[in-house]
């Protein structure tokens, strides 16, 4: 009796399990749905008012509104995609950008011979010091140095060239203050 029962039980509970299970449904949307818009149909021409003889007391009949309800449209057919062809396109070389102006400080001409000066200074001075240094043996940091001061100098070259002093001044200074730093090192 009890093995009927546990076999009833489990019997039970497998189609409880069939039946009232989680069942995996897998739900579509539907395709958006495209309408075309509404036709515009023009109103109606009222013809031009006639003068009326009778009094002017009875008001003028008004014309009848246009049906407000749009006219049936049919959705708009679905094209396919175009399948993607084995040739690439011709690839169009992208529009080089323009330049960024540069903004420079307008300098009064005793502030231009300040910077140029301090400018000529200041690469003389990193020069000599890379000068005092070349003819030794150098550990890393010595060379990294040297290697800043270089560029620093190049840049302030570029800088003399083009004219910006105030850029000029800067990078010379820097390059003048790591060259000191390279002398005390040694």
């Amino acid at each position: 009796m009890k093995l009927q029962s546990a076999a009833i039980a489990s019997l039970l509970l497998a189609s409880a399990l069939a039946l009232g299970g989680c069942q995996r449904n897998i739900v579509k949307a539907a395709p958006p749905s495209v309408s075309t818009p509404p036709e515009t149909v023009p109103p109606p021409a009222t013809p031009p008012p006639h003068p009326q003889t009778t009094s002017a007391s009875e008001p003028e009949p008004k014309p009848e509104p246009p049906p407000s309800t749009p006219p049936a449209t049919k959705p708009a057919p679905v094209h396919p995609k175009p399948a993607p062809s084995a040739e690439p396109a011709p690839a169009t070389p992208p529009e080089p950008k323009p330049e960024a102006p540069e903004i420079a400080p307008q300098l009064t001409p005793q502030q231009q011979t300040a910077d140029e000066q301090r400018t000529a200074d200041d690469i003389q001075a990193a020069e000599k010091n890379l000068q005092l240094a070349s003819g030794r043996q150098l550990n890393t940091s010595q060379e990294d140095l040297v290697e800043k001061v270089r560029d620093f100098l190049g840049q302030a070259h570029e800088a003399v060239r083009a004219g910006d002093w105030v850029r000029a001044s800067n990078l010379a200074h820097k390059a003048h203050i790591l060259s000191d730093d390279l002398v005390k090192s040694l």
